[in-house]
């Protein structure tokens, strides 16, 4: 069953606020920017983590220095899971916020 146009916005919504509160809360030095549904998140030292919508195909596009990831959201595990390697959105933030800040950062809900 394919998410409804407005669930899909809701949940991305919650998602990316989710995110921006994991950074707030951090005391990393970030830039934080949501605009039209793209949330930027932009390190100290200059690289960027950016989380789109993909909304014809309801997918979450997270672009990293390591690469591109496209996440579906999985109804039963009410989590967003990356389609080529299941790694749950959570996993992946925490990974490569690691790799590009050098900090270990708690996404557990995601």
């Amino acid at each position: 069953m394919s998410l409804s146009e407005a669930r899909f916005h809701d949940l991305i919504d919650a998602v990316q606020q989710e995110i921006e509160d994991v950074f707030d809360d951090s005391g990393l030095d970030v830039d934080l920017e949501n605009s039209a549904g793209v949330l930027t998140v932009r390190f100290e030292n200059g690289s960027q983590l950016i989380l789109s919508r993909q909304e014809p195909l309801r997918q979450l596009w997270v672009a990293a220095r390591s690469g591109g990831f496209h996440f579906d959201y999985d109804e039963s595990s009410e989590r967003w899971i990356c389609d080529s390697s299941d790694e749950p959105l959570g996993e992946l933030l925490a990974r490569v916020t690691h790799e590009q800040a050098g900090e270990a950062l708690e996404f557990e809900e995601l």
